[in-house]
């Protein structure tokens, strides 16, 4: 089971790919949220008002099953521009995410060949410059449980390095952890088989 993705921290910094007076700038940014994503949008729109097309691709989600997406080629040719930034999406295997290329006319028409060449290009460029990490895909789990409990519960959430999230501990207590998907059923069972202590898959 692949419990692993491929994101990026931050926003790349800008970069310039020049094709016959035709100026693409390229960015990608974190994101999780199609408004998210739309902010970046926005932004970029005032800082090139000048620019003709903001051509983009986004892909939100941690796996394959439930990965959303979006190409918008803002004018260009059909295909031309959305398409080839959202495959550089998919050959560096990042997720969360999205790349805008903005393109200042250089008063040449490239052809729909060079626009894809000059998008995917600009898309690489920001890709290659931007900070990519793996995460692991997380469950999250609530542990309920009275205060007398409370060895038995932290002695389990030490000895298998579990990551608590939150906790709060008074008479009833409830923890809150985050597990490897890889790991979930195995600790699940743990705690689900722990006497007084009960434990319930939350969504995140």
């Amino acid at each position: 089971m692949k419990d692993t993705y491929k994101t990026i921290t931050k926003a790349s910094p800008e970069v310039l790919f020049k094709d016959r007076n035709s100026k693409f700038f390229g960015y990608a940014f974190p994101v999780r949220t199609e408004e998210e994503a739309n902010i970046h949008l926005e932004e970029l729109k005032t800082k090139h008002h000048k620019a003709r097309h903001w051509c983009y691709a986004w892909q939100f989600g941690k796996s394959e099953a439930d990965f959303q997406y979006r190409a918008n080629d803002d004018g260009e040719p059909s295909n031309s521009a959305g398409m080839p930034i959202y495959g550089q999406i998919q050959s560096f295997e990042v997720t969360n995410i999205l790349i805008v290329v903005v393109r200042y006319f250089g008063g040449v028409k490239l052809g729909v060949g060079g626009l894809i060449n000059a998008y995917k290009t600009a898309a690489q460029m920001a890709l290659e410059e931007a900070n990519i990490v793996k995460r692991t895909i997380d469950e999250l789990f609530e542990i309920s449980f009275d205060y007398p409990e409370m060895n038995i519960v932290m002695r389990l959430i030490k000895e298998n390095n579990l990551n608590i999230i939150e906790q709060k501990l008074e008479l009833d207590c409830k923890i809150y952890i985050s597990v490897r998907k890889k790991d979930a059923a195995a600790i699940f069972e743990k705690f689900d088989t722990t006497y007084k202590v009960e434990i319930k898959k939350l969504e995140d």
